[in-house]
């Protein structure tokens, strides 16, 4: 059985062959796939430039790791409408380096969070703590990996903490005069868990 297959909020959108609007679940969460990179893209270029002035991920970055690793991206979609994501990928290091940006390593037991985003109309509704759960929760069922790790700027490291992230030190990564923090959560911690969750 696939990992997909085990984990219910990770099954694939469903569609009538008409596509009709009424037939699509109200709220689901699924894994992501190159046909969405578009939507993606769109919501994370205006969550990132609007703030900093530059995307973690462009075009065809997304569609390069949504066509590498798309289970470990997770999108919510409301009616049919994605909005809001997270995209990783896999690392073999305990910190990220310049390579990390590009690469998944298949081999590889920490899962590298790349971006999350949501989209204007659904900010300050807490949806960006929701999916990061979720996203945890289904990261406890892989039992390859034992940590995720990510880099921040400042600002938002309050936010990533509430989700049980702790602070691991400047990032060695910089974007023109960005600097980051980076984070990290383990997620071998949770075997108790993980034994116990239906994974």
């Amino acid at each position: 059985m696939s990992v997909l297959n085990a984990v219910p909020f990770m099954k694939p959108l469903c569609r009538s062959p008409q596509g009709r609007r009424h037939t699509l679940p109200a709220s689901e969460f699924r894994s992501l796939s190159p046909e969405d990179a578009i939507s993606v893209f769109e919501i994370e270029r205006e969550a990132f430039l609007s703030v900093s002035g530059e995307c973690p991920l462009h075009l065809d970055e997304v569609r390069h790791f949504l066509t590498l690793c798309p289970e470990l991206s997770l999108g919510w979609f409301e009616e049919g409408r994605l909005v809001a994501f997270i995209i990783g990928s896999l690392w073999d290091q305990e910190r990220l380096t310049e390579d990390a940006l590009m690469l998944h390593k298949p081999h590889g037991a920490i899962v590298h969070i790349h971006v999350l985003a949501v989209h204007r109309t659904f900010r300050q509704q807490g949806k960006g703590s929701i999916l990061m759960w979720r996203y945890l929760q289904y990261l406890r069922c892989l039992p390859h990996v034992h940590r995720a790790v990510l880099m921040c700027e400042d600002f938002l490291v309050p936010f990533y903490q509430k989700s049980g992230f702790k602070v691991q030190g400047p990032s060695e990564i910089t974007v023109g005069l960005l600097t980051f923090v980076e984070m990290f959560y383990l997620v071998q911690g949770h075997a108790f868990m993980r034994r116990n969750s239906g994974c």
